[in-house]
């Protein structure tokens, strides 16, 4: 079972200050919050103040985020974050999701709803590109894993339309609702080495990709730093949601796996750590990038964290494999769907029973049937159940053919996915770690924290569930000379996060079941 007792007594040492409130925007594939924190040197607390939708929409053949509603969701969950307290909110913060960006008009005007990541576009693009600068040398430039919707690939899908030919300037999604709240252009630097235009070595645009590639680096705002000023709340905003004037908006890892990096709440420099939600991103912060064949081939990417650190890791599908099976069994209304044949009717394995749902799991067999978890042909939305049925028949296994067996196979699937990613990154670095910090909305998934312990043979820290808003908000804090360093917020992390440890089953037959799983599904 968990230990539930990690957070050690707070420290005696300090004089106490009161604490400042911050909110921090904190955007996910599937639904945006805001959240407000108490933070100082010895306070930290996170409330969520409104959650709202981020639902794509198909228009014309193409996927586009609904950037409109999700200001408007911002703006609702700013005027709650103002109402109830006579305490001004000190700073606010945007973090989101990576590679899609919006286009302005000479006017500053949105020229059209950004393109999701998942639509198609950019299908056969790299290739395409690679024909100019090789895989090998785009890589040992940038040290971008390959992903067929980086933002490199979508631009050079886009060279032929209007709207590019048009734009002025080109923002990623947290700068460009930055730039609606407070008028001010700009580039967050941890969002922006996920454009595969950086060079993770220098922290600066790589000119020479973006010739070769007929990328316009100047569509680009000038680069910002996390902990840098992005502007004030304009009047309108202000109006609008309640606030006060002067309200600043601070820059922060606007990448939210930059921010939830920077809220692992590690107490050694010898860890691991996996950001789990739709994405499991597993690796390790490392001082510089590693930009060898040998890690291009085993595809890590080098994206770049607070304070010059350098993330390296694998993006895994992660949780999405679980979420769209939920979405196909709501739909069905399904708890004992033949995901070869078809659903049989039953109650709904929506989030409610989601609980139920993973102690079924639980009781599944282990190791039953796996697939590469980091295979890109679970990328597209649609029918996650059969697609797993028939990679499992594909490689002669039993095919899943309840929502638990389902569960079951997509969990040992990430368990293993995590330990591979894991093992390769200590060996690609030379680095050797003693803990696996898992944080992201997966650390509240006890199943598959303990099969993570197990697949590695390595104790989990699971926690904090928040990783990115609390992210946010530590770089919002220290801005305010609240902290005074990383190992400042993650003591803090560590003193006031509930975190739960799971010990790995160390006994020789878990070990040498989860390395014959390794070997009956190779990696794609």
């Amino acid at each position: 079972m968990p230990n539930l007792n990690l957070n050690p007594r707070p420290s005696q040492h300090r004089t106490p200050r009161p604490p400042h409130r911050f909110a921090a925007i904190d955007l996910g594939a599937s639904s945006g919050r805001v959240m407000v924190a108490e933070a100082g040197p010895d306070t930290l607390t996170l409330q969520e103040a409104h959650r709202f939708p981020n639902r794509p929409v198909r228009t014309a053949g193409t996927l586009h985020w609904d950037v409109l509603s999700l200001y408007a969701g911002i703006l609702d969950g700013l005027r709650a974050a103002g109402s109830g307290s006579a305490t001004p909110l000190t700073s606010i913060g945007i973090d989101g999701w990576a590679v899609d960006y919006g286009l302005l008009d000479a006017d500053g005007a949105l020229l059209g709803n950004p393109v999701h990541y998942r639509d198609s576009r950019t299908e056969g693009i790299a290739a395409k590109a690679w024909t100019t600068l090789p895989p090998t040398d785009l890589y040992a430039t940038t040290g971008i894993q390959y992903a067929p919707f980086n933002t490199l690939y979508q631009l050079i899908a886009a060279q032929e339309s209007a709207q590019l030919a048009s734009a002025q300037h080109l923002l990623l999604i947290p700068d460009l609702l930055t730039y609606w709240l407070t008028g001010e252009l700009g580039t967050e630097l941890t969002n922006a080495s996920t454009t595969q235009l950086v060079d993770p070595g220098t922290g600066d645009w790589s000119h020479e990709v973006a010739t070769l590639l007929g990328v316009d680096l100047g569509l680009f705002p000038p680069l910002r730093l996390p902990g840098s000023p992005a502007g004030h709340l304009l009047p309108q905003v202000l109006d609008d949601t309640g606030l006060t004037a002067p309200t600043p908006v601070t820059t922060v890892a606007s990448h939210d796996t930059a921010s939830a990096v920077a809220a692992v709440p590690a107490t050694t420099d010898n860890f691991a750590y996996i950001c789990t939600g739709t994405w499991s991103l597993a690796g390790l912060e490392l001082p510089a990038p590693i930009r060898t064949e040998e890690s291009r081939e085993a595809n890590f990417t080098n994206e770049l964290g607070i304070d010059g650190t350098v993330r390296y890791l694998r993006n895994i599908m992660g949780l999405w494999l679980l979420q769209e099976c939920q979405r196909t069994w709501e739909t069905t209304g399904s708890t004992t769907t033949n995901t070869t044949t078809g659903p049989a009717k039953g109650t709904s394995t929506g989030t409610g029973t989601l609980e139920a749902l993973l102690r079924e799991a639980a009781r599944s067999p282990a190791l039953r049937s796996l697939v590469d978890a980091a295979d890109p042909a679970f990328l597209p939305p649609g029918n996650m159940p059969r697609r797993i049925a028939q990679a499992c028949e594909a490689t002669g296994q039993p095919a899943p053919r309840t929502p638990a067996e389902t569960t079951r196979c997509i969990l040992d699937s990430l368990a293993l996915a995590h330990r591979r990613a894991i093992e390769d990154a200590q060996r690609l670095a030379d680095r050797t770690v003693d803990v696996i910090h898992i944080v992201g909305g997966g650390a509240r998934n006890m199943l598959l924290c303990q099969l993570t312990a197990d697949a590695c043979g390595l104790p989990v820290v699971a926690g904090p569930a928040e990783a990115a808003a609390l992210g946010n908000v530590l770089v919002q804090a220290r801005a305010q000379g609240l902290l005074r360093d990383r190992h400042e917020m993650r003591t803090l992390l560590a003193r006031t996060q509930q975190l739960t440890r799971y010990e790995p089953t160390r006994d020789t037959a878990s070990r040498a079941a989860w390395d014959e799983a390794s070997r009956r599904v190779p990696a794609a």
